[in-house]
């Protein structure tokens, strides 16, 4: 036994050794490694000096930063960030095919913890340890100086009613709208219910700044979207509004005026109005119906006769009069009286695409859920002013620490990387398969 014993102390420590030297010299050095690496590097994982800088023949245990910057543009977080990291301080590699993106929340909470910017004054919340310490309510949600979060929108719509069997259009049947019939993602290819071909087809005026409110600057982007479904598109009048809610303007025509600007009606009324009376002079003599006489006021003619001017801009005041007071104030701001033309102003939309533009959402990963399930606000919401973004409480019932949660690491909604200031660079690096001649 103890010669058993002095052999083995002896013999396997030198076949080790001989194992270790064999790999060294067949330069496969994966002996060496700490573990495989992650998917997006494992072309990397016999090539240790792509990352490790060599020095008397043996590599540094921590990669160098210019390594990663080589291959990756990597721009800064913040420019009044107090202190900077190395990109392997969270970014850690060979822990195996891992998303080497998925960094840890304690990475995150060396500054988040306790958040000091280099200017003395942050305006973000200064003590998040993970998503379930510390992290506050969502900003579109918490008070403002005592009053509750409202959406800067325009746009009248009562939800609650919408959410309701409803009467589509004056004479229409009742319907029982769904949420997707006017809220889908910027990419989806849609079959529009209540669309109109005739709106659809048509080309408007106003443009994308009239509808939707820019995103604030200091908002971390990413490079590209992912597929371009994570955000639901503006709800426009000629997809989600038009089967039901009638532009009509007179009762001599069959279709509406254009959804556009004031000036873009008045030019259609115009147009219109002209060339029905051009067709139809008969209708420049007008008989007075004795029905419509009002009490105390003087009795018109029994017939008025006008010219083709003048019953054009009859036509147009009586037309704009309906429009501009019932219809198009439905649902627009409209400032009547305040241009020079007489036509009224219409506020923008300010519509909000991106609630939490901090954080990244994607809605196509939630499509198994139904809308209401998370925007429960939604059913009994009646005013513009009302913010129907599910709470944080919400979020927390399936993104929680452990296997029977989704993931909850604050690189599931947050960018690290300032990508407005990504750079391009330059490719270094040669695959392995062309150093050895396809060997």
């Amino acid at each position: 036994m103890k010669r058993t014993k002095l052999w083995l102390s002896v013999g396997v420590p030198v076949l080790a050794l001989v194992w270790i030297g064999w790999h060294g010299f067949a330069r496969d050095s994966r002996v060496y490694s700490s573990g495989r690496m992650s998917g997006a590097h494992a072309v990397l994982e016999a090539e240790c000096g792509a990352c490790h800088v060599q020095t008397a023949g043996t590599f540094s245990a921590k990669a160098s930063d210019n390594a990663c910057l080589s291959c990756h543009d990597a721009p800064m977080h913040h420019a009044a960030q107090a202190s900077s990291l190395g990109c392997a301080e969270c970014h850690t590699e060979h822990r195996g095919r891992v998303n080497i993106i998925a960094a840890k929340n304690e990475s995150c909470a060396q500054c988040h913890g306790d958040l000091k910017a280099s200017a003395g004054a942050t305006r973000y919340q200064t003590h998040i340890n993970s998503f379930e310490d510390g992290h506050p309510e969502f900003a579109a949600l918490r008070q403002v100086a005592g009053a509750p979060a409202a959406d800067s929108g325009t746009i009248r719509v009562n939800h609650a009613i919408h959410m309701k069997a409803i009467r589509r259009g004056p004479t229409g049947p009742n319907v029982q709208l769904e949420c997707g019939d006017c809220h889908q993602p910027g990419a989806a290819s849609a079959d529009w219910k209540y669309a109109d071909a005739k709106y659809t087809a048509a080309s408007t005026s106003y443009s994308q700044e009239d509808e939707v409110l820019a995103i604030k600057p200091g908002t971390l982007e990413r490079p590209v979207p992912i597929s371009g479904r994570e955000l639901m598109a503006p709800v426009r009048f000629a997809n989600a509004c038009a089967g039901c809610h009638s532009l009509a303007f007179d009762r001599r025509f069959n279709e509406g005026v254009p959804h556009d600007k004031p000036e873009i009606v008045h030019a259609f009324l115009v147009k219109k109005f002209g060339e029905y009376i051009a067709t139809h002079p008969g209708e420049l003599r007008e008989a007075r119906d004795p029905g419509r006489d009002l009490t105390g006021r003087p009795v018109q003619a029994a017939v008025r006769v006008y010219t083709a001017n003048e019953w054009v801009a009859t036509q147009i005041d009586n037309a704009e009069e309906l429009l501009w007071r019932k219809t198009c104030k439905q649902c627009h701001a409209l400032a009547i009286g305040t241009r020079k033309d007489n036509l009224p102003a219409v506020e923008p939309a300010r519509t909000t695409l991106r609630w939490m533009p901090h954080a990244r959402f994607d809605h196509d990963e939630h499509r198994g859920f139904s809308c209401v399930s998370c925007h429960e606000k939604g059913l009994k919401s009646t005013e513009t002013s009302d913010v129907l973004l599910p709470g944080i409480a919400t979020c927390k019932t399936c993104h929680a620490p452990g296997p029977e949660h989704a993931e909850s690491r604050c690189f599931e909604c947050h960018t690290y990387h300032d990508w407005e200031k990504r750079k391009e660079v330059k490719p270094t690096f040669t695959l392995p398969a062309l150093r050895t001649g396809g060997r």
